[in-house]
């Protein structure tokens, strides 16, 4: 098992091991959702809660049932079925008490499930060796790193509609990247102060 300690291990998954802008994974819903802040932060709190819950359920199926039972391989198809009910029940929750936020995800919700970073965080958890609580702390922060970026990115791109052009050629994804490699920079000034993970 890691002996990671499990408070930087936050930290490091937040800033200097952020999913989206180190590993670049998330990136479908992570250029299309950040055209609008409140959608952006919506989008954040459920694969916050999605990525979070789904990690901390996976867990101890792998390591209580899989491993003992040595059916590790049957661990993938495993997670894809825990992410998909977590995204179902949030679904159903969203829709029931925030509809005006259901329609401005679109289709954007149902595809948490096929989002690559919820089954990374749970592929990471098994290939990095945590136990459970770091397993809490790692998914719990991947997660909002996740969200702080595209909360970040859309709070920029609002800020470049309201002062000025952006040229025609660099409109949509290719701004988001732009901005995606602006912020990766930033946050690797991090990297001197928590220690990588």
């Amino acid at each position: 098992m890691s002996t990671a300690n499990p408070f930087l291990l936050l930290l490091a998954s937040i800033f200097t091991q952020n999913i989206a802008l180190v590993y670049i994974l998330g990136m479908c819903p992570f250029i299309v959702i950040s055209k609008n802040f409140k959608t952006a932060a919506g989008m954040g709190v459920s694969v916050i809660f999605v990525v979070t819950l789904t990690a901390l359920i996976n867990w101890p199926i792998y390591y209580k049932i899989l491993l003992p039972l040595k059916i590790e391989i049957l661990s993938f198809m495993i997670f894809i079925i825990v992410i998909a009910a977590t995204v179902q029940l949030l679904e159903m929750l969203i829709e029931k008490f925030f509809p005006p936020l259901q329609a401005s995800f679109g289709i954007f919700l149902p595809l948490i499930t096929v989002n690559c970073i919820v089954l990374a965080v749970c592929i990471f958890m098994v290939l990095k060796q945590y136990n459970f609580i770091q397993t809490v702390f790692y998914s719990l922060g991947t997660s909002a790193g996740w969200a702080l970026a595209i909360l970040l990115m859309a709070a920029i791109k609002e800020k470049l509609l309201l002062v000025g052009d952006i040229p025609k050629g660099l409109r949509g994804a290719g701004i988001t990247m732009i901005i995606a490699g602006f912020m990766a920079f930033a946050f690797m000034g991090f990297a001197g102060m928590i220690p990588l993970q």
